[in-house]
């Protein structure tokens, strides 16, 4: 084992280290054949060598901005990081409260995205959200009876309402502009508050035309945040297979399959942490997608559970605020369209459903947008 002095500090490089440190010795012989050398040597050291050097640079450069080492624990010393963050509900009533102040524009912001929405993809048929209200509760029989019967239901015809939609036949090109549309809905969130939190009275205007530059770096972050998530969906591909095969029945197979999945859900939030901060990075003036996502996860070095746990709790309201707003909305529609048939056609459902996406949307970026703040705010480096 060696030990590199960096300043004050002394790190120990384990075997692990084993390629970067080859891939320096590489760099090294190359800079002593470009020196020493005739002419057709060293061009083949620009051809060959210069890759090897720079690529030892940023290993080296790598291992100076982060404290963990492959295959070593990290002791605490070494990775240990403030980061001063409001309690759960502080934080959340923070961004609720800022969000309420400049409710204008932001109202304005959401009855756009939702009325580009209904544009692009349809308001969703009323006639396939009666279907399968119809279809469910057939199928359901006595499952469904009692009161709580009925709110399981209407809790189960709204995961099947947000996950398989009720717009038949839509297109790819649909697909693509309703991806585009949230894309620009994110940024215009994020450039809107950025300069209102500066003191700048700007107009949903502003926002609409002057967010979009980085929308192609914030497309590839989206793509990078997607190729991240492929270890929970194969997770869930596995849950799937063995629930068919009655592997989960079994006492040692399904400890096996527990603990597989377990690590593969780890792998994608380990990886998303960093990345969901990023989607605000890259909206910094002349960012590079993975620049933003190598700043993002120098970002997080030290603090990635704690945010983590932030951006969980995001998601745990976020759901519980769309069965609390939903589920009675549903009822209501069910029990309204039994005594007046004659508003049958009327799209309650689906059209509370974009709305509510629509206002989700801009919450939760502004939640990260607020999140990320934070973090910045407290620029100490790992110890």
């Amino acid at each position: 084992m060696k030990s590199l002095g960096l300043g004050s500090k002394r790190v120990t490089l384990p075997v692990a280290q084993f390629f970067g440190k080859t891939f320096s010795y590489i760099g090294h012989f190359f800079k002593i054949v470009d020196r020493k050398s005739p002419t057709f040597l060293r061009k083949t050291y620009r051809f060959v060598g210069r890759p090897f050097v720079r690529l030892a640079k940023r290993i080296g450069f790598f291992k100076r901005r982060r404290p963990h080492r492959s295959f070593r624990l990290t002791r605490r010393r070494d990775y240990k990081r403030s980061l001063v963050l409001p309690g759960y509900w502080s934080f959340t009533n923070y961004v609720r409260s800022t969000l309420w102040r400049h409710k204008a524009i932001f109202s304005l912001l959401a009855l756009t995205y939702l009325i580009l929405t209904v544009v692009i993809s349809g308001i969703g048929a009323q006639e396939s959200y009666a279907n399968l209200s119809a279809t469910l509760k057939e199928s359901g029989g006595e499952l469904f009876d009692g009161n709580w019967g009925q709110v399981a239901s209407a809790g189960l015809l709204l995961l099947t309402t947000v996950t398989t939609g009720l717009t038949p036949n839509v297109t790819q090109a649909q697909t693509v502009l309703g991806g585009l549309v949230v894309f620009f809905g994110w940024l215009t969130v994020v450039w809107l508050l950025r300069n209102l939190l500066a003191g700048r009275k700007v107009k949903l205007r502003d926002g609409l035309y002057n967010s979009g530059s980085p929308i192609l770096s914030t497309v590839i972050v989206g793509i990078v945040l997607a190729v991240q998530l492929l270890p929970i969906s194969l997770a869930i591909i596995l849950y799937s297979a063995a629930a068919s095969t009655g592997l989960l029945d079994g006492g040692v197979e399904a400890m096996l399959f527990w603990i597989v999945a377990g690590l593969l859900v780890i792998m994608s939030l380990y990886w998303i942490t960093s990345t969901i901060i990023a989607l605000v990075v890259v909206t910094l003036p002349g960012m590079y997608p993975f620049h933003a996502v190598k700043t993002a996860g120098d970002l997080v070095v030290g603090r990635r559970l704690r945010i983590l746990l932030r951006l969980l709790w995001l998601g745990v309201m976020v759901i519980v605020l769309w069965l609390i707003i939903l589920i009675p909305i549903i009822l209501l529609d069910g029990k309204i369209k039994e005594l007046w048939p004659v508003v049958n056609w009327l799209p309650l459902v689906p059209l509370t459903v974009l709305t509510m996406a629509s206002f989700t949307l801009i919450f939760v970026a502004s939640y990260v947008y607020l999140l990320y703040r934070k973090v910045v705010d407290d620029d100490a480096s790992p110890a």
